[in-house]
């Protein structure tokens, strides 16, 4: 049920300096997320009547974001007064004129933060008669973050940022964590009478509970359990840091629903994957994106699935796969590359140095070895000889082989697109396909076998060579007999 008295503040507007890059700050990806997309996430569980950001830098990218992660959000953008303050102050401008209810402002770079935290805060904050109740942490170096100054009974007092406090302010090893839940007309009054008169010629929302405090209104500050929930990102050692943890997170969560995971400090998996329970993830395997595993397919080590979909039992080994589905039972790899718009049918094989592409393999169908199979639909129970290449591109269009169901094709064949091969046919080791192959038919291109007798002896005189094959000749050969059916050279995988 939406609840019509909470409205969140998503703090967007800096700049990020710190993390050097032509990225946003709040874009760079977190499990498959970007930072702000983590916050946003949080907001939307909390129902809130009203979640607004407040944005400045790459406006229109974080903007799009934003919409994207949680449309409906209402966006308002900072004027060129600079401060936490100023931000909160002109996000109030949006919302209702008779709204009478409690104000979250959080930071959108600070991910890791749950939902049942932000309850908890929400709950103490409206079972006790204050004007504002703050998250605070105890992290082991408090450097360059607010310090919480309490009275000697123990209630908070006020909060001092880094650049203006005094040593002995300095020393106090609570910070602000930078989460304030207020009551909307208290914080209106207060944000009145918020100056730039400071270090940084900021508008500072901290001053808010100084302000508050002074005009007689109770200010209440609950400590986390644990200081990593309310970390900021402010560079790459931090975003590092953050996504281990979260990955740490999401590693464990999936082994309480019965995952295998046998080395969770090289197992990564993204916030969107979805397991099942018996699915056995090996040493070095990565989870991206919306990755979905069923139940009892087993997938490493050594292996990346992005946006990929893995059928029942199915087994992938030292695989890179990307937008693919791999059917229950299949088997893929190891060193297989599956490109998008791969689908593999159940009990299908994608094997050893493939690469795959736009490509639709039947159930039962095999690519064993060595081959490149792009823009190709294959049926069912057909076999692909080993280092086959559908030759898919004329150096201008994209064109698709079909290779129908029950096929056997030799080694090294090259299928020059578009062409097709008929049900139940063959074709012999080295052949180019050219032309379309009848239902049934042997497809063969290969040229009368002429052979130079004492080739060696004349032109490799004293080599070892010569001297095996003089002492071969020596012996009477037996003719060998071929057919067309040996001469086909089909490789059983």
């Amino acid at each position: 049920m939406t609840d019509d008295r909470l409205a969140i503040i998503i703090l967007a507007a800096g700049q990020g300096t710190r993390m050097k890059s032509a990225l946003p700050k709040l874009l760079h990806p977190l499990g498959g997320v970007p930072i702000v997309g983590h916050v946003l996430a949080t907001a939307r569980s909390l129902d809130a009547g009203h979640v607004i950001a407040v944005v400045r830098h790459e406006r229109d990218r974080l903007v799009e974001a934003i919409e994207s992660e949680l449309p409906g959000a209402t966006i308002v953008d900072q004027d060129e007064v600079p401060g936490t303050g100023r931000a909160v102050e002109q996000a109030l401008l949006a919302l209702p004129d008779d709204f009478d209810g409690d104000v979250l402002v959080v930071n959108g770079d600070v991910p890791l933060l749950n939902a049942a935290t932000l309850t908890t805060l929400i709950e103490r904050h409206r079972n006790h008669d204050v004007a504002a109740t703050i998250l605070s942490a105890m992290p082991d170096d408090a450097t360059g973050y607010g310090r919480i100054i309490r009275t000697e009974a123990g209630a908070l007092d006020y909060i001092v940022e880094q650049k203006d406090a005094t040593d002995a302010e300095r020393a106090v090893n609570e910070i602000n964590a930078g989460v304030y839940l207020f009551g909307v007309s208290q914080l209106r009054d207060a944000l009145a009478e918020v100056t730039t008169d400071n270090a940084q010629g900021e508008k500072y929302l901290t001053d808010v509970i100084g302000l508050l405090r002074r005009a007689g209104s109770e200010v209440s500050a609950l400590p986390v359990s644990d200081s990593w929930l309310v970390e900021g990102i402010n560079d790459r050692a931090q975003l590092s840091a953050a996504a281990a943890k979260l990955n740490a997170l999401l590693v464990r969560a999936w082994q309480l629903a019965g995952v295998t995971v046998q080395d969770p400090a090289t197992t990564w998996i993204d916030i969107k994957a979805r397991l099942h329970a018996d699915v056995t993830l090996l040493p070095g395997t990565q989870i991206l994106g919306a990755t979905v595993v069923e139940s009892g397919a087993t997938i490493g080590p050594d292996t990346t699935l992005i946006d990929t979909e893995v059928g029942a039992g199915a087994r992938v080994r030292r695989t890179d796969a990307t937008l693919s589905v791999i059917g229950a039972g299949a088997e893929v790899g190891p060193f297989a590359y599956l490109r998008p718009g791969t689908v593999l049918g159940e009990r299908g094989k994608i094997g050893t140095f493939v690469e795959t592409k736009n490509a639709q393999i039947g159930e039962g169908s095999k690519v064993p070895h060595l081959s490149y199979i792009g823009d190709t639909e294959i049926g069912v129970e057909s076999n692909v000889g080993a280092g086959t290449i559908t030759s898919n591109y004329d150096g201008v269009h994209k064109h698709r082989t079909t290779i129908g169901s029950h096929v056997r094709t030799g080694a090294h064949n090259t299928l020059v697109a578009p062409v097709s091969v008929g049900d139940g046919a063959y074709s012999g080791a080295g052949t180019v396909i050219r032309k379309d192959v009848p239902a049934g038919a042997l497809a063969l291109t290969v040229a009368q076998q002429r052979n130079v007798e004492g080739w060696v002896e004349q032109k490799r005189p004293g080599t070892a060579a010569a001297t095996a094959a003089s002492a071969a000749s020596a012996t009477p050969a037996v003719d060998a007999v071929s057919d067309d059916a040996a001469a086909a050279g089909n490789v059983d995988s």
